[in-house]
């Protein structure tokens, strides 16, 4: 065993599974404060359920043997069964942990589609289902041995461009469609609660995606650390790129603008950081900076309800890294490819775009189903009484905070009694 390579992993795990609460504080902070405790119970919930089932059977779909590149078997490392002890270089188990933590922040992420809306319950069953039938196969797809994305098409995707961000994205568009729009959906409606909140949440996630990026290097080593650079660099750009729009479009840049355009260049990153050098990595970011602020704002014209801009920041930033890669990869970095810019002709962008397109389709396609047969069941979206009181305290009998919360509470439920 490389105990050096064993504990780089071992500390990314918790970097990883740190952006989980990091999101709830995120998201947390961009809802209204009826909502707050719900939303960040999503993210825990998704931490709660997925982490269970990825033992029992999510890690074996993913990396068991191949069936026809579409998925692991799922026997072959059900429960982990014989991994304890396996591995060369790092334990198996070590990567069973590192991976799991991958699996959760992905289904965490959709929550934001459906924000001050969604039953909890339904939530946990969907996670559930959608972790089991979605993320894993996807996975499988795009990493796992003899993975039709990886292995047979030869897409390049260091850490996450498809397999988490189009994937949380796509199914977040396929939720915010099934659920319908909020009751006040509109711009400027649902303004942020707490900026303070979501910025701590931002910082958070700029910290924990050191552990997503760079520990998908698998070792303690260069191409750790030119994926902590690129990470570095990608996201400041984006940062940059979001407020300037801003400035240019609306007269001043935003604390919410600035955390978004984060998230944005940390996603649009997250395929690309073992493939392009920190020049081209600036450049990244900067595109995903603008890109993603321009496009957040098409949900109104479109009237999709996206209640965090998962659509436009995960699904838009996705989709730019992953093709980018086709574009500005250089072979010196590790992933060993040279994009268009570099003298590698079109076969790459083929090959990124069709991967891309693939999972984005598959996600849509059947997180919609899932969704629309939850809905019609055991229903997925509360009723309007419960979302206009606000569902933390009809979910989860709390509120985010007390001060007179409830005299609130009780003009709220006037309000909505009164009306036609």
């Amino acid at each position: 065993m490389d105990t050096g390579d064993t504990a780089w992993i071992l500390v990314s795990t918790a970097l990883v599974m740190l952006m989980t609460p990091g999101l709830a504080l995120f998201y947390g902070g961009m809802v209204r404060a009826k909502s707050v405790i719900n939303m960040m119970m999503m993210s825990f919930g998704a931490l709660g359920v997925v982490s269970v089932l990825w033992i029992i059977v999510g890690y074996s779909v993913a990396y068991g043997e191949s069936i026809g590149g579409v998925l692991g078997n799922p026997g072959d490392y059900f429960g982990l069964a014989g991994l304890i002890g396996a591995g060369e270089g790092i334990p198996t188990l070590v990567d069973v942990g590192f991976q799991a933590m991958f699996a959760v922040i992905t289904v965490a992420l959709i929550s934001g589609s459906i924000a001050d809306r969604a039953n909890f319950w339904t939530w946990l069953l969907f996670a559930a289902i959608w972790m089991a039938v979605v993320y894993s196969p996807v996975a499988h797809w795009v990493w796992g041995a003899g993975g039709w994305i990886g292995d047979e098409l030869g897409a390049v995707d260091f850490a996450g461009g498809t397999a988490v961000h189009i994937n949380a994205g796509a199914a977040g568009l396929a939720l915010a469609l099934v659920l319908g729009r909020r009751r006040d959906f509109a711009r400027g409606s649902h303004r942020p609660h707490n900026l303070p909140l979501v910025m701590l949440g931002a910082g958070l996630l700029w910290f924990g995606w050191f552990g997503f990026n760079a520990g998908s290097a698998y070792g303690a080593n260069a191409d750790a650390g030119l994926a902590l650079v690129n990470t570095i660099g990608a996201t400041a750009a984006a940062l940059l790129g979001w407020i300037i729009v801003e400035k240019l479009r609306d007269g001043h840049a935003t604390s919410m603008g600035a955390a978004s355009g984060v998230v944005a260049g940390l996603v649009a990153i997250t395929p690309a950081c073992g493939a392009l050098s920190p020049m081209m990595a600036l450049v990244l970011g900067a595109v995903a900076g603008v890109v993603c602020s321009l496009t957040v704002s098409l949900k109104f014209r479109l009237r999709y309800d996206d209640s965090l801009d998962v659509v436009g920041v995960h699904l838009v930033g996705g989709l730019v890294g992953t093709v980018a890669i086709g574009f500005l990869a250089t072979a010196e970095a590790p992933d060993g490819v040279d994009g268009l810019f570099y003298g590698g002709g079109v076969d790459l962008v083929g090959r990124q775009v069709v991967g891309a397109g693939a999972v984005l389709i598959y996600s849509f396609a059947v997180t919609y189903a899932i969704g629309w047969l939850l809905q019609r069941t055991i229903g997925f979206r509360v009723d309007s009484h419960h979302e206009a009181v606000g569902v933390d305290r009809i979910h989860h009998g709390e509120s985010g905070y007390e001060i007179d919360q409830v005299q609130i509470d009780e003009e709220v439920v006037a309000r909505v009694s009164s009306a036609p």
